[in-house]
């Protein structure tokens, strides 16, 4: 059974271009465009992994992590943000703090994105995160899309 991905972002363009992504690596993808809309779909049925942008209108990003967390605490979860800081606040430390399982910033790195998400999909109390250049190793991997590095 395909690993279900729910992608939540106000940003029309970051959705069109994760989604073709996820979608041709063998994801089953859903999208919400804010917190809210995504909250109602993760409550009736759950995703393996959501992937939410942090500064949205309508419930943002970290008090989704954080409902989500409390209500199904095995979703994987993956915050990212283009605005990493807003004032002295690192939002994506924040993030983690509250549950995201991992932090990317954008523009989303297709390479890095998959990578990441295979890494939670399988994640276990012994794993650690991969490295930057495990990731860009296992990118060169037969099948998926090749960066220039390979």
């Amino acid at each position: 059974m395909a690993i279900s991905v729910l992608v939540v972002d106000d940003d029309i363009a970051a959705l069109a271009s994760a989604m073709p992504v996820l979608s041709a690596a063998g994801y089953f993808v859903s999208e919400a465009l804010n917190g809210g809309q995504a909250l109602r779909q993760v409550m009736a049925n759950p995703p393996d992994v959501l992937i939410t942008d942090i500064l949205m209108p309508d419930g943002d990003g970290i008090e989704l992590i954080t409902a989500v967390k409390r209500a199904h605490p095995g979703v994987r979860v993956i915050a990212v943000t283009e605005r990493r800081l807003l004032g002295a606040l690192d939002l994506l430390d924040l993030a983690s703090k509250l549950g995201a399982d991992a932090t990317l910033e954008k523009p989303l790195e297709s390479v890095r994105l998959l990578a990441t998400i295979t890494w939670l999909a399988g994640l276990d109390a012994q794993a650690a995160r991969p490295s930057d250049q495990a990731i860009l190793q296992g990118a060169c991997e037969p099948g998926l899309p090749r960066p220039q590095s390979c």
